[in-house]
């Protein structure tokens, strides 16, 4: 095929030195793989779905279910049960974050379909729930809500998986989205993932994602031990994968960034033994474009 292509580049008159540039044009370079360490673990009930944390608590979250925990030592304080059958209103809670004194949490009813999704609201410390800002029937299932730059940010998730009981996939992983939204949760703007990070959350999709202190996206998969780093791009709709965390003992799932802290610890969970960690991230020397270069409508909104 790229014989043909030259033939005809050739016909057209095209120079020499630009057919030298095209055939020669180096492939994308893989982005770097860094290490995180995990430096604490505690032993919980409910942590199979995601996390948020404060300054003086972390919470577990379970599908309909949190449970707020002393950030010394872990001991459970106090839980949110919203359903205690299979009856009840909420179905799958997901990631959150807490923001002036309020647990934020994604929630959608995957597996069902249509997929559905909404975010739902507590006091964090008195774990009442204060609110739910429904989004309907919309992009797919929404899997992580953060605050950055005077917006809220989110991810619609899709899915390669065909559930029980249906006949085709639940979305297809490409369709994923990465959301920015206004104060009143107002969808903003759209970015998708490259083909390349979407392969390593295949068949699932995007589960967790927090903003880091610099300024760069930190999202997880399903399945794999690895944070990816992405950050919007300055043209087109797809992110750019600057890096990849590995950190040996996770799977994906929720995440949060410590901002109570001046350091570099992330938060996250094991599903598969309900483990919290603190994880220990690297440094992300990579050069980006200047921030004044890369606004969004109302990134100079004050929270």
């Amino acid at each position: 095929m790229k014989t043909g292509l030259v033939a005809f580049m050739c016909r057209q008159g095209i120079g020499l030195a630009l057919l030298f540039m095209w055939a020669t044009a180096p492939a994308h370079a893989e982005p770097p793989v860094l290490l995180g360490r995990i430096v604490q673990t505690f032993e919980t009930f409910d942590a199979r779905q995601g996390i948020a944390v404060d300054d003086g608590h972390f919470y577990a979250v379970n599908n309909f279910r949190i449970t707020q925990h002393a950030r010394d030592g872990g001991a459970p304080l106090l839980q949110w049960d919203g359903r205690s059958d299979d009856n009840g209103p909420l179905v799958h809670l997901d990631s959150g974050v807490i923001h002036k004194g309020r647990l934020y949490a994604a929630h959608s009813n995957y597996p069902h379909w249509p997929m559905t999704s909404s975010i739902e609201i507590w006091e964090a410390a008195t774990l009442e729930h204060i609110n739910s800002i429904s989004f309907g029937i919309d992009a797919g299932s929404m899997t992580w809500v953060d605050r950055h730059g005077g917006h809220w940010w989110g991810a619609f998730g899709n899915y390669d998986k065909v559930q029980d009981g249906q006949q085709y996939p639940y979305g297809e992983t490409h369709h994923t989205q990465v959301v920015q939204m206004d104060n009143d949760f107002r969808v903003l703007r759209r970015w998708v993932y490259p083909p390349e990070l979407l392969q390593r959350m295949r068949p699932m999709s995007n589960s967790g994602g927090s903003w880091g202190p610099d300024g760069l996206l930190y999202v997880t998969g399903h399945d794999h031990p690895e944070i990816y780093v992405v950050a919007p791009p300055t043209t087109g709709s797809t992110m750019d994968w600057l890096a990849t965390i590995e950190v040996p003992g996770l799977n994906g799932q929720g995440i949060a960034w410590d901002r109570s802290v001046d350091s570099r610890v992330l938060w996250a969970i094991l599903k598969e033994k309900r483990h919290v960690y603190r994880i220990e991230i690297p440094l992300i020397d990579i050069a980006r474009p200047s921030e004044d270069n890369r606004r969004y409508p109302g990134d100079f909104t004050q929270d």
